[in-house]
């Protein structure tokens, strides 16, 4: 709007000079100056200067500067023009220009600043004898009708905001409510994990990104003994426990690793980026974290994991790796349990 407010007096000033120079003009050179191209464009330059001053230093009262900044200007022009007529419709930019605002009050203080600049031109007696009783009693009219139309924008611009508000809040809540029933169908409900249909995605890729270089190591971890504690003591109790190792898992993983429940008491991990060592000292940090604690659930005993580790080479295909993962899981259950079995070390 400052910037507005520039072009405006910037191009009023040139038209003036225009004027002057290709267009009879029946002011002297002097006057010209003083009066048409000096003081209205001191004027609104300072209202202008002063207005941005505001706008920077008090910004919760920029309105009412540029409010009565724009009417100065406006009032300014029409007082140097009063003899043609249609420069009167100047004085509706403030008016429109406070629909922007969106609020009814300050349409009718823009309103009201009109009718001010009006009645203070009414004392200068060449602007009074110019109008015609007529004028005096219409240019308020005119005024009246303008601002009544800037109102009804008004009430209509907020009734669309209104609506778009609670169109962009439906569309806000769908897009929640989507992203919920994404994560609902990529996750296991019980552990938070991924789950199997999303882990096979996964596992798709990261073979993909393994063939081109990176790293990748498959661990299968499966709880000890699953069957006994939901025969002893219920699947509630079984459904805590699976909970407690996923938990586990999740502390112990890195940014990069992707932990998915595979199905029962199996619990799958993708390890990226890591070396074997790294990845084996991974999964032995948390077969021991689930040894080590103890559940009320189970009167204060503890449970066991076992778990099979390999890492990616170029003679293995995705199924092919993934089979010996679970051979070597197996392996670690037939040998005693509560180990890491992998093709390079047995614990």
């Amino acid at each position: 709007m400052l910037h507005a407010y520039w072009v405006v007096v910037i191009v009023h000033f040139l038209i003036q000079l225009g004027c002057y120079l290709f267009l009879k003009y029946d002011r002297t050179l002097l006057d010209f100056i003083v009066n048409v191209l000096f003081w209205p464009t001191a004027i609104s330059i300072f209202c202008i200067l002063l207005a941005s001053y505001v706008d920077r230093k008090h910004p919760s009262c920029s309105f009412t500067t540029m409010s009565v900044t724009s009417t100065v200007i406006a009032w300014t022009i029409i007082h140097v023009n009063y003899d043609i007529r249609i420069m009167l419709a100047i004085c509706l930019l403030p008016i429109y220009a406070s629909v922007l605002f969106f609020n009814s009050k300050r349409v009718w203080f823009v309103f009201s600043l009109q009718m001010v600049g009006y009645a203070l031109l009414l004392f200068d007696p060449a602007y009074r004898a110019y109008l015609s009783p007529f004028d005096m009693v219409s240019i308020p009219a005119f005024l009246i009708v303008a601002t009544y139309v800037a109102q009804i924008i008004v009430t209509s611009g907020v009734e669309v905001l209104e609506d778009l508000q609670q169109s962009m809040e439906a569309k806000q809540e769908l897009i929640v409510r989507n992203a919920i029933i994404a994560k609902q169908s990529k996750t296991d409900g019980l552990t938070n994990l991924y789950n199997q249909s999303s882990f096979k995605d996964f596992y798709e890729k990261a073979f993909e990104y393994a063939n081109s270089g990176m790293s990748l190591h498959l661990a299968l971890i499966d709880i000890d003994n699953f069957k006994f504690v939901n025969d002893t003591y219920g699947h509630r109790v079984g459904d805590i426990i699976l909970e407690k190792v996923s938990l586990i898992i999740q502390e112990s993983i890195t940014a990069s690793d992707i932990a998915a429940r595979y199905g029962g008491e199996e619990f799958a991990l993708l390890m990226l980026e890591q070396s074997f060592e790294q990845s084996y000292n991974l999964v032995e940090q948390i077969r021991q974290k689930i040894s080590l604690m103890g559940h009320l659930e189970l009167e204060g005993a503890s449970i066991t994991v076992s778990i099979g580790l390999k890492g990616y080479s170029l003679n293995l295909s995705k199924e092919k790796l993934f089979e010996e993962v679970d051979a070597c899981l197996y392996a670690a259950k037939r040998t005693g349990k509560n180990k890491t079995v992998t093709s390079l070390i047995s614990a």
